[in-house]
């Protein structure tokens, strides 16, 4: 077995056979296909119970836990390959896909290897949040949202590892609804292994389609980071740290009534917005829309982040 590839699923009847006919498609030949569910309601089990029929290497497993740590750690100990990839079912691939992660690991010989976050979209609002989750005025200097990046990094779109490397790291924590990927690609290199970025490992990621269901996804990311970083406090860049501080600061700005001062940074903030959201080659309504996405990702995570560090730190797991 030249590879395994493990995704989660729920509820998933709208994408599950594109993930499965791009499995069977790419190459090598010699892989399996771990689909781990985590209770699908819709016709998700039925359809990957027809593939089941005609390939032997596609199975299906149970996740009652129902979260995506959960699953992985279900699936991980099941695979029989040395290279395990993770996919996601709401994305894209390239049919080489598997074939550079495997050229990736014999040239590099790192330990985990992927591509960057690669969007597509459907609509102007996913348009929008597609282009805003790959600025740096949104997320910072993040390398695994710079599509031109090769090299070392501190962690890869959802990845691929060797599989022996979990002897040593343990497996994805439970705790963790979101982050769960950052933190064991964090901890992984704080054991001294290896992530290598490669743009030639393309996925192409669909992202929220509206700006409720941004706000909630980036209010997680920010919730979940500071149980994170205390884990592995070396992994603290500045960018974790400032939309919080925007949050704090939009808190104390009715004192602007006493202090125009503190007006100062509010409008350093507003033009930046006009300027990033205005001054591209997007059209005008995504333009628009932009205005809003920024600022709903940076005081969603920012939110998220003050209550993640208010929040008492539980015995994180790495193997269950």
């Amino acid at each position: 077995m030249e590879i395994s590839i493990i995704c989660p699923v729920l509820n998933e009847e709208k994408y599950i056979s594109k993930v499965i006919n791009f499995f069977l498609n790419a190459p090598p030949a010699d892989k399996e296909l771990f689909l781990i569910d985590g209770g699908s309601t819709d016709g998700t089990l039925n359809i990957i119970a027809q593939y089941q029929k005609q390939y032997q290497n596609i199975r299906l497993l149970h996740n009652p836990k129902k979260f995506v740590s959960h699953g992985l750690n279900i699936a991980i100990p099941a695979s029989k390959a040395e290279i395990i990839s993770r996919i996601d079912a709401h994305c894209e691939y390239a049919n080489d896909y598997f074939k550079e992660i495997q050229n990736t690991f014999r040239r590099t010989g790192a330990d985990i290897v992927g591509g960057p976050t690669r969007t597509a979209y459907r609509g102007s609002i996913q348009e929008a949040v597609a282009y805003a989750i790959c600025s740096p005025f949104a997320i910072g200097n993040s390398k695994v949202h710079d599509e031109e990046y090769e090299g070392f990094s501190d962690s890869v779109t959802f990845g691929a590892w060797k599989k022996d490397i979990f002897q040593k790291t343990g497996l994805f924590d439970t705790h963790l609804i979101r982050n769960q990927d950052d933190e064991f690609h964090y901890r992984a290199k704080s054991l001294g292994f290896t992530i290598y970025q490669n743009p030639r490992i393309k996925l192409f990621y669909y992202p929220r389609s509206s700006l409720s269901g941004l706000f909630k996804q980036y209010f997680q990311y920010g919730f979940y980071k500071p149980l994170v970083l205390r884990k592995i406090s070396s992994e603290t860049k500045l960018r974790h740290l400032i939309p919080s501080l925007f949050v704090l600061y939009m808190i104390i700005l009715p004192l602007a009534i006493w202090h125009p001062v503190l007006l100062f940074p509010l409008m350093t903030y507003l033009v930046c917005d006009i300027l990033i959201s205005l001054g591209n080659k997007k059209r005008n309504l995504v333009k628009i829309i932009l205005l809003i996405v920024f600022p709903t990702i940076h005081i969603a995570y920012g939110s998220g982040f003050i209550l993640g560090l208010l929040k008492k730190s539980p015995t994180l797991n790495n193997n269950s």
